[in-house]
């Protein structure tokens, strides 16, 4: 089905800026960046993934059903997301709140067009049908100035998928045509990047109120912990994704950030959280709860990271969260073989430390991919416990529906294995609507002190407000 080439990359760093700016001719995009944050468990250290070749797109009712289905059919690479309302295809749950994105709430492809990249090494995945365009795509990439902006029309690509009689001449001359309509990418930004202050959905006085109704929840003993969020959002904006993209990467620094484009819908994400890796029989999960800001200062620093480490609370509100994803692997595992290999360990990133867990089970062979993510989806750490429960109430209390925040993507290999982040700490963007959406939030628990929330939120939103170039409005 694919033809897989290899390639030598003189100077990775550049190779990867180039590339991801060179993939915004396509109309389906989807980019995933380890940062090279240094871990055990990733395979890549960048993934590209354009040009759609098959998609699905669905709302949550029988979502599952059909991602699985989509998945055996193409037994190919396909990459896409999961959005957190399809807890309504898992649960007898509704999603009645405000949406300004309007986004599906599921949506995957399977791309034309792969690059792997690994240290030096690049690997090119191309269907069959394109397989003639990996030297000149690699060619290409490599004389790709940043500030480019691709302008060949989809139109233009599917008809290179339908028809191979293009010839090279007509391939030069595409490229004159691009180099003669290239944008200044710093002009582009000025005029269309000046935005607008950022508006709280809920407001400040609203959400202590709210998380006080919460604690009430937790204190007759309905639930003992649920992640409640909150919405940031701009109207009548246009912005330049990949732009901000860059900006908000460089920022964080992230080992599960992404980048999609799908048709007009963009989401724009620096996780430092995994959700869930299948590899072989093996199943890993890495939860995050507990979060404290960074200092410049070394010393200060470590002591901010060692308070964490030793924060009752914290540590509570990660075990808790654990807890349940071991339930949750246990559905699909083989008896006896879900562990906690790490257990509230502190990591740093460059804006936050992070308390992060891991957790790994031995999938029962007889189990399909998709019923893992099916029997584990929404993740504990953007729910709650008991995980009904407290998605319940997350639906009384919060004022926009999630959709794509605190879901999931990722991508599916042929041989069934996946990878999927948190969406947290992510701007989403319709371009027709014209909207920009982050959402931030946090576990609350019977120790929860609301206006400390509250600036943990505000702590958390520092990343995407900054990448905005936005002022934020308290009302």
């Amino acid at each position: 089905m694919r033809t897989i080439k290899e390639y030598h990359l003189s100077n990775s760093t550049e190779f990867k800026e180039k590339l991801l700016s060179w993939s915004n001719q396509f109309d389906e995009i989807a980019w995933m960046d380890s940062n090279k944050y240094p871990q055990k468990t990733s395979n890549f250290d960048q993934i590209l993934a354009v040009q759609a070749f098959t998609a699905i797109k669905t709302d949550a009712h029988g979502a599952f059903d059909r991602l699985g289905e989509y998945q055996e059919s193409t037994r190919d690479w396909i990459f896409g997301y999961l959005s957190y309302d399809l807890k309504n295809d898992v649960e007898n749950l509704t999603s009645n709140n405000f949406d300004g994105l309007q986004f599906p709430d599921l949506y995957f492809f399977q791309p034309a067009k792969i690059f792997l990249i690994k240290g030096d090494k690049l690997e090119l995945h191309y269907l069959k049908m394109v397989d003639d365009e990996m030297d000149d795509d690699f060619e290409e990439i490599n004389r790709y100035e940043i500030g480019d902006v691709g302008c060949e029309s989809m139109a233009d690509r599917k008809g290179g998928i339908e028809n191979r009689e293009e010839s090279k001449e007509e391939r030069e001359e595409k490229t004159e045509k691009r180099e003669e309509r290239k944008d200044n990418r710093e002009e582009l930004r000025e005029n269309r990047q000046e935005t607008e202050a950022i508006n709280a959905r809920i407001s400040q006085g609203s959400y202590l109120q709210k998380v006080n109704k919460l604690l009430s929840y937790i204190h007759r003993g309905d639930i003992y912990e649920a992640n409640f969020c909150q919405e940031f959002y701009a109207e009548k904006i246009e912005i330049d994704p990949i732009g901000v993209f860059e900006k908000l990467n460089k920022i964080s620094s992230s080992p599960f950030a992404a980048f999609l484009k799908l048709e007009k819908n963009y989401l724009l994400s620096a996780s430092p959280e995994r959700y869930l890796k299948k590899e072989g029989l093996k199943i890993i999960s890495q939860p995050i709860k507990g979060t404290a800001r960074r200092e410049i200062d070394k010393v200060e620093d470590a002591k901010i990271a060692e308070a964490l480490s030793k924060d009752s609370k914290e540590v509570s509100e990660n075990v808790m969260i654990v807890d349940l994803v071991r339930n949750d692997l246990s559905k699909i595992a083989k008896r006896g073989s879900v562990k906690v290999e790490e257990l509230c360990k502190v990591y740093s990133f460059k804006q936050v430390h992070q308390m992060i867990s891991t957790i790994s089970a031995e999938l029962d062979p007889q189990i399909s991919p998709v019923e893992v993510l099916r029997a584990t989806f929404p993740m504990g750490s953007m729910t709650g416990a008991p995980k009904i429960s407290a998605m319940k109430i997350i639906e009384e209390l919060e004022e926009t529906k999630r959709g794509l925040y605190s879901g999931a993507v990722g991508y599916f290999t042929p041989d069934g294995d996946f990878d999927f982040n948190v969406v947290i700490r992510s701007i989403l963007y319709s371009s027709e609507n014209k909207y920009v959406s982050f959402s931030v939030g946090g576990a609350i628990t019977s120790k929860s002190i609301p206006e400390l929330e509250y600036e943990e939120c505000l702590l958390k939103a520092k990343a995407m407000r900054d990448s905005l170039n936005s002022k934020f409005e308290r009302n």
